[in-house]
C-alpha cells in the first residue's frame, strides 16, 4: 500500500477514519468466548461491519501480546483476513518499537514481512539508527511518535531545546534520515493547537491522529489545522467504535458510531 493508493481510498470512501482494534477480552460480548479465537471473531465482525466506512485498521500490539500465544494467533489471523479480503485497507501495527539498528531491523521484519502490515509505529528517542532499518522497506511506512495525546506528553515532548519544543526538533531531524519519504507522524487530537506549527515542518506528510472520541479530541479542530490538499490525515477511534455495545448487536452499533464519524469527515471533505 503506497501513499497514492491510500489517498485514492480516502477520496473513494469519503473517509479518513482509522479504527483501532484494541481488544480486551473482558469487554467483548460473552457469546464470542466460546470460539477458538474469540479476539479474532470479534475483530472479524467489526471489520465486516465497518470496512466500507474506514480506510485503515490499527491493532494495538500490547492488547495481543498480553494474551501470549492466543493473542499472537489472533493478530496473525486478523492481518491475514484483512490482507486477503480487504487489501485496499491500510494496516497499522501500533507497536511503538525502536531499538539499536539490528534489533529494529528484526522488528521491521516481523511486522512488515512476517505479519504483512503496511506500517508500524515507532519511538524516535534512540535516533536515526533505530528508525532507518524500518524505512528501508519498500512501500511500507514508519509512523513516528511526534506529539502524543496522553497527559504525560508534556513531560518531555513540549520541553524547549534550542528555543523550540522537542517534538519540533524530532520532526525536523527525522526529515534528514534515509528514506524519510516513508515517514508518517503520530500527532494527538488533544494537541490540535500544535497542528499549525507541525504543518510548517511537514506540510504534506500523513499524520496519524489518536484522541478523537473517548479522549475528547475535536475532529473539526484537527481538520482546521491539519488537512492538506491530499487530506494527509488518518483519524483514529478505538473504544468509541469497537465498544459501542457488548451485546449481540455489537458490530451493528460499532458500524453506527463509525458511520457518524465518516459522515462528519464527508462533510469536511466537501469543503476542500
Amino acid at each position: 500500500m503506497n501513499t497514492n493508493k491510500l489517498i485514492s481510498e480516502i477520496k473513494r470512501k469519503r473517509s479518513f477514519l482509522c479504527i483501532g482494534l484494541d481488544v480486551d477480552k473482558s469487554k467483548i460480548p460473552t457469546h464470542l468466548l466460546g470460539f477458538s479465537s474469540p479476539i479474532f471473531e470479534f475483530n472479524k465482525a467489526i471489520i465486516q461491519a465497518t470496512q466500507h466506512l474506514c480506510v485503515a485498521y490499527k491493532p494495538n500490539i500490547a492488547f495481543y501480546e498480553a494474551y501470549g500465544e492466543e493473542g499472537w494467533e489472533a493478530l496473525s489471523l486478523t492481518i491475514d483476513y484483512l490482507n486477503t479480503y480487504y487489501p485496499e485497507i491500510f494496516t497499522i501495527a501500533d507497536a511503538k518499537r525502536g531499538d539499536i539498528g539490528n534489533t529494529s531491523h528484526m522488528y521491521a521484519k516481523a511486522f512488515f514481512e512476517d505479519l504483512g502490515f503496511d506500517s508500524v509505529t515507532a519511538a524516535p528517542y534512540m535516533g536515526k539508527d533505530s528508525i532507518e532499518p524500518f524505512l528501508k522497506f519498500e512501500d511500507k511506512h514508519t509512523i513516528l511518535l511526534a506529539l502524543t495525546s496522553n497527559s504525560g506528553a508534556h513531560d518531555f515532548q513540549t520541553l524547549n531545546t534550542d528555543a523550540k519544543p522537542l517534538y519540533q526538533s524530532v520532526i525536523e531531524t527525522s526529515r534528514t534520515w534515509v528514506n524519510a519519504k516513508n515517514l508518517m507522524y503520530v500527532v494527538g487530537a488533544t494537541k490540535a493547537e500544535y497542528f499549525k506549527s507541525i504543518r510548517k515542518i511537514v506540510p504534506d506528510s500523513f499524520l496519524l491522529v489518536p484522541g478523537v472520541g473517548a479522549q475528547g479530541g475535536s475532529l473539526e479542530e484537527v481538520c482546521k489545522f491539519g488537512l492538506t490538499s491530499d487530506i494527509g490525515l488518518l483519524v483514529n477511534s478505538s473504544r468509541g467504535i469497537i465498544y459501542a455495545s457488548n451485546g449481540l448487536d455489537f458490530a451493528e452499533q460499532a458500524a453506527q458510531n463509525a458511520k457518524e464519524l465518516q459522515q462528519k469527515m464527508n462533510a469536511i471533505l466537501s469543503h476542500i
